[in-house]
């Protein structure tokens, strides 16, 4: 079982510098991919009152988890952060693999995988590396690109809710002051400057409500009206695209789609919050929020449950979450029929399938946030959010907008006669279009990636590097080794003294290399969709613990704990020890033998006690990650981790 480990405070910030000046990159995304503003364009927005340099979001979901996900959709350019979901069940054992996107977007994963404490620091150190990062002068930041808004999300029940746990949880966002104090003092002494600056402790202040499928609308409103009341909190209700109704639901789905493979259980409409409710009780709520001086909104849409009918996923899955293509198009169906009721008067923020075509145009409709997953989980991860807003702004100059509200205008054309009808307009005319785009529709969106004839093995493969940038929580990496042949050496003691006997070695045919962080590697499965060759990068490329503990842990499977002196690995289920701090008097040791020996010369050195012939292939594939991950201008997890002389990172 896969459990997330969150980076310490200070590594994070000592591997982002570093990387940044040294690789041009920061968490394996690379400068050329960040989107820092454009001088000549204003992109912001604003959600319940509070400014956003730009309407991008990633939502809450596997982008927003942990703090290097944060930064990373920072640096392509989102200013709106809707935060994971946090619940008081927080030692869920969520199914892997969770997450296929071959096609469209389909997932198994619904909750946060940090217990609660955890996330809140996550947060917490997502928003100081932010303002390291404003403050270090390391990048080109446009005046107008710094304002961002960090929003929670919680679920999924009212008991839950009101839990110490979780209501401990809202406290700290509002009033991160001692976990801001205490992670200071972790920023490492290079960096030392950094510890004065003026990290904000209000993170947020606006939240949206994510209750899961079938949660009745009473209880929906009830945890709204505690949220209003006794926190004080702008709240969002994340609805879901069940409230179409069973007859136009399906029928887009499966008549103008053509998504015919997919069945939405009864269940799923009988369940789920009606039209007629979510109307009401949102009347309701808009009004209590406007006396209390908060804000009320509704976001379109949660995913869409259906039948799980994909080998994919564990079968022990009855149901899985529609995203992506055909989301997008019975979602914005949901946002003309709302704004049919109410105008453009009640705030909107969307997550449903926004990608490149259709982001710019989002944008127009007046929502805030425009979010975006399933695109970010697609081949280019993280840098295809600079895409977006580079395209919103070509966009906005050929109409010579300046401003997000004057792009909306220019997009309504003349017949608009304000803004809110602007808005209105853009509404109508993208989700007729969108009913009739092809782009949408099962036979555009059924090929999946393109897979070759070739297992993955441990070193050397097509180096694609497809699998860097579709992991949301940087867990695959790259490292050098030297091109090298890897010796097949086998010894035996005998009466005689030692035997060793050569065979034909292993050919490291390419420097460039590719390992997995676990603590980072939720097992999700998403860079198996992507890699071109068979078997997985997170299961057959080098998996590397960061610490010995978690390295040892029955079920922990194949992988390496590297420290400044030792490795230590388990290759086929056998545990092996080298011993590498005096480079001429090494020590290798497993299950029957504990040898010693000069690798330049291991016949002539060779000592120590062997039970059986010992194969030293291992030794030499341990060594070899050694080198490489620890190279004097390697910038890695495992390296930062070592290099700082973290305590797990001693063990041996």
């Amino acid at each position: 079982m896969a459990v997330l480990t969150p980076y310490p405070f200070g590594l994070l910030v000592d591997r982002m510098v570093r990387e940044l000046d040294r690789k041009a990159a920061i968490f394996d995304l690379p400068a050329r991919k960040f989107f820092l503003g454009d001088p000549a364009r204003d992109l912001t927005v604003h959600h319940h009152g509070r400014p956003a340099a730009s309407p991008l979001a990633p939502a809450a979901g596997p982008h927003t988890q942990m703090a290097q996900n944060i930064v990373l959709s920072w640096l392509g350019g989102c200013r709106l952060f809707e935060l994971k979901t946090v619940q008081v069940r927080d030692d869920l054992e969520i199914p892997r693999p969770c997450i296929d996107m071959a096609t469209v977007g389909y997932n198994v994963e619904w909750s946060q995988e940090l217990t609660v404490a955890e996330s809140l620091e996550e947060y917490v150190k997502a928003s100081m590396l932010i303002r390291i990062l404003e403050a270090s002068g390391r990048l080109a930041l446009a005046p107008n690109f710094r304002d961002h808004v960090f929003d929670m999300s919680v679920g999924y029940d009212l008991a839950g809710i009101r839990s110490d746990k979780v209501q401990g949880f809202l406290r700290g966002m509002r009033d991160a002051g001692p976990v801001i104090d205490r992670l200071r003092a972790e920023i490492p002494a290079p960096y030392a400057a950094y510890r004065d600056l003026d990290f904000n402790p209000h993170l947020s202040d606006t939240l949206t409500l994510s209750t899961f499928h079938g949660c009745p609308p009473d209880e929906i409103e009830r945890i709204v009206l505690f949220l209003l009341e006794d926190f004080g909190l702008h709240c969002t209700v994340k609805l879901n695209p069940t409230l179409l109704g069973k007859p136009d639901c399906l029928a887009l789905l499966h008549d103008t789609l053509g998504y015919g493979d997919l069945t939405v259980p009864d269940q799923a409409f009988a369940d789920d919050t009606r039209w007629d409710q979510a109307v009401a009780f949102s009347e309701r709520l808009r009004a209590r929020a406007a006396a209390l001086g908060l804000g009320y909104g509704v976001k379109f849409t949660n995913t869409l449950i259906v039948e799980n009918h994909r080998p994919f996923f564990p079968s022990s899955e009855t149901v899985m979450y529609l995203s992506g293509p055909p989301l997008h198009v019975l979602a914005m169906e949901l946002v003309k029929r709302w704004r049919g009721v109410f105008g453009d008067g009640l705030p909107i923020s969307f997550s449903a399938g926004i990608d490149r075509r259709n982001f710019a145009d989002a944008v127009a409709l007046g929502l805030v946030p425009v979010s975006v997953c399933t695109d970010l989980l697609k081949a280019g991860g993280y840098g295809r959010a600079e895409a977006l807003l580079r395209d919103l702004c070509q966009r906005m100059a050929a109409v010579g907008a300046g401003t997000i509200a004057d792009y909306t205008r220019a997009m309504a054309g003349s017949g608009a006669a304000d803004l809110s009808a602007a808005r209105l307009a853009n509404t109508d005319r993208h989700a007729a279009a969108i009913r009739s785009d092809p782009s949408y529709r099962a036979a555009a969106n059924a090929k999946p990636p393109r897979k070759v004839d070739s297992t993955l093995v441990l070193f050397d493969c097509l180096t694609c590097d497809k699998c860097l940038p579709v992991c949301p929580n940087d867990a695959n990496f790259t490292f050098r080794v030297p091109v090298r042949d890897i010796p097949v050496q086998h010894v035996r003691r005998t009466a005689d003294g030692w035997t060793v006997e050569t065979g034909d070695p292993l050919r490291l045919e390419k420097p460039h290399q590719i390992g997995n962080f676990a603590d980072f590697c939720n097992d999700c499965g998403n860079c198996d969709v992507f890699c071109p060759e068979l078997g997985g990068p997170y299961i057959l490329k080098p998996r590397f613990f960061g610490s010995y503990a978690a390295w040892a842990a029955p079920g922990a499977g194949d992988g390496f704990h590297v420290t400044a002196g030792a490795v230590h690995g388990r290759i086929g289920g056998r545990l092996y020890h080298a011993d590498v701090a005096d480079p001429k008097r090494v020590g290798f040791r497993g299950d029957g033998f504990a040898l010693h020996f000069d690798p330049a010369d291991i016949p002539g050195s060779l000592g120590g006690t062997a039970e059986s012939e010992v194969d030293l292939t291992p030794f030499h594939i341990l060594r070899a990650l050694h080198i490489g991950l620890l190279a004097d201008d390697a910038v890695n997890p495992v390296e930062s981790l070592v290099r700082a002389g973290d305590a797990n990172a001693a063990v041996t």
